[in-house]
């Protein structure tokens, strides 16, 4: 059966899934259109993972339904497996195998044949800039070129949903730009991404939706910016040349915060164009030089600390394990 393409290429309603007493996820909802990037953040602990096995159809729901590229995961497993691929934190590449020996598998696995699977491997070394080094063994590779093959090796079955474990880590930042940009690329040409990281200027940089999740239920939803502007502690940033024109300002505007001893005024603003205006008018009219200004805005970390409570940022997930992340 050929698959239809749908406008939501992931759907869940009511996803719910337990351990014992432990509830995981505890009904979530999540929308995810083709073509996108999504990404799914939370503490560790908060379900990402256990969504994402599910999704892969590595575990079974308790309940609510998920439908995969029009396709029910609990009754047509068979279809949604061959939509997806999943590309885990740890590389699972073999280590005794070149980069194109690796593909070649991957390609017999999905039964491609040996003039479409060496196509396949030909196309994917040249896409992701490996063909120098395909005969050389994986010992040889850096981890940004590792990273690289484990992704072409997802794609070698040509899936329209990827599920995308912590991409970058440990990358350096050149070879984070490049994974980037292959993000970007793949998204553009119409498949989907959903993207599990606790970098959340990874998750900034990419996405075009995001869901935090914690304690089992996601407890924000939006675009980086929508999310960013719920979360107050904007401010415009003033410096002065001298103690008397500070002293002038914060007269001017009661609700500012001077700080004497570098001679500047944090001036609480939502970060648009019109308020900054407003604020430079008065400022002008007051004939209040200001030497510098700086626009502050909240970022994902200040989302994040907001809508997780007592949660830190920046802890480890649990990853996809190397046995789930194989089923690809």
């Amino acid at each position: 059966m050929t698959p239809t393409p749908v406008s939501s290429a992931l759907c869940a309603t009511g996803l719910r899934k337990s351990f014992g007493d432990n509830v995981v996820l505890d009904g979530i909802d999540l929308d995810i259109g083709e073509g996108s990037v999504f990404s799914l953040l939370g503490p560790n602990g908060a379900g990402k993972t256990t969504a994402v096995r599910i999704f892969s159809t590595l575990l079974s729901p308790d309940g609510g339904q998920v439908r995969i590229g029009g396709f029910d995961l609990v009754r047509q497993p068979d279809l949604v497996r061959s939509l997806i691929g999943v590309t885990g934190q740890f590389s699972v590449v073999d280590n005794l195998l070149t980069g194109a020996e690796n593909l070649r598998l991957m390609a017999d696995l999905r039964h491609l044949g040996r003039g479409d699977g060496q196509r396949r491997v030909t196309e994917l070394l040249e896409r992701f800039d490996l063909t120098d080094a395909a005969d050389k063994p994986l010992s040889t590779y850096s981890g940004g070129m590792r990273r690289r093959l484990d992704l072409a090796m997802t794609l070698v079955g040509e899936p329209r949903v990827i599920f995308l474990d912590e991409p970058t880590t440990g990358l350096d930042p050149r070879s984070r730009l490049t994974m980037w940009e292959i993000v970007r690329e793949l998204a553009s040409a119409g498949v989907t991404i959903l993207l599990t990281t606790q970098n959340l200027d990874e998750a900034d940089q990419l996405a075009d939706r995001i869901a935090v999740l914690d304690q089992g239920r996601i407890v924000a939803e939006g675009t980086p910016a929508e999310l960013k502007s719920r979360i107050p502690g904007g401010h415009v940033r003033l410096q002065f040349a001298g103690p008397d024109l500070l002293r002038s300002a914060a007269g001017l505007l009661p609700a500012a915060s001077p700080d004497r001893d570098q001679m500047v005024l944090q001036v609480p603003a939502n970060g648009t164009v019109d308020s900054l205006r407003v604020l430079l008018d008065e400022l002008h009219e007051a004939r209040i030089a200001v030497e510098r200004l700086s626009i502050h805005t909240p970022d994902l970390d200040d989302v994040f600390l907001a809508v997780t409570g007592s949660h830190v940022a920046g802890q480890p997930d649990e990853a996809l394990t190397p046995q789930g992340a194989a089923q690809r």
